[in-house]
């Protein structure tokens, strides 16, 4: 059972999801509403990728580039929260 909000069905949010339509964690119909990331009780409008379950995201390190153009992710541990806007 899957739990949804019933007013807008919405899709509950997966355990881990990243903004990389590439990635096999990409979910496009999560992304059709706004998501919140909270971590370490903190809101962080940066996040890449999270992992709830695994306690981790992944941000981007200020302007670095990988060799492919995309930003460079680090990788902090810690509470992660996700929650629909």
């Amino acid at each position: 059972m899957t739990v949804t909000d019933s007013s807008t069905s919405r899709p509950a949010l997966p355990d881990h999801l990243s903004i990389d339509p590439r990635s096999p964690h990409h979910v496009a119909a999560v992304f059709e509403h706004d998501v919140g990331i909270r971590f370490n009780g903190k809101e962080r409008f940066d996040v890449e990728e999270y992992c709830v379950s695994e306690g981790w995201i992944k941000v981007p390190a200020g302007k670095t580039l990988d060799r492919k153009g995309r930003p460079l992710l680090l990788t902090l541990k810690g509470a992660v929260e996700a929650f629909y806007k």
